[in-house]
């Protein structure tokens, strides 16, 4: 069970599929999920691991104590967190399939909180999957962050939004070394 600006995000993404095919950005109407717009964003997709943020909303931009757009989404993330969540946005985009991570959001100074991050494809005018819908959605009070501004986020677990067709992520280990 997600949180219900989590499911809501999901619902207006499965509405828009058609046929098997991510929606298409332009059909994205913001007013079907007006409450979340202020944990929502936009990231584009110009190669594997190159995530530019285009939009995000208010509560991302106070959490992070700045403006993201142009920032790689990877680098909001712990580097150990990196790879597993390019993997599954990956997947998402070829399926195409939302997913949700589960993460902690932390400070400098290590005060934390949970939140859920929701990731879905979109297909822009020439048919490729090139951004993602998604959504920033706090699961703990931000108030535990006393007031400190987001430094990293650090992945705890990763799932797609149905059961059904769930990316199956499956970590692989070279050396001791996770590398997919």
């Amino acid at each position: 069970m997600f949180h219900s600006n989590t499911e809501l995000l999901i619902d207006s993404w499965r509405r828009l599929v058609f046929a098997g095919l991510a929606p298409e950005r332009a059909k994205l109407d913001p007013r079907e999920f007006a409450r979340a717009i202020p944990q929502t964003f936009i990231t584009g997709r110009t190669e594997i691991g190159a995530y530019p943020v285009r939009l995000a909303g208010e509560l991302i931009r106070d959490l992070f104590g700045r403006d993201l757009r142009g920032e790689n989404l990877l680098d909001l993330w712990h580097p150990a967190s990196r790879l597993e969540l390019r993997s599954a946005m990956e997947l998402a985009r070829r399926a195409p399939s939302p997913i949700v991570a589960t993460a902690k959001a932390k400070s400098a100074d290590g005060r934390e909180t949970a939140v859920e991050v929701f990731l879905a494809p979109l297909r822009g005018a020439d048919g490729q999957n090139d951004r993602f819908l998604g959504l920033l959605q706090p699961t703990q009070p931000v108030q535990r962050l006393l007031g400190e501004t987001v430094r990293t986020l650090v992945l705890q677990s990763i799932t797609g939004a149905d059961a059904e067709d769930a990316p199956r992520l499956r970590l692989a280990a070279l050396d001791g070394r996770r590398i997919a």
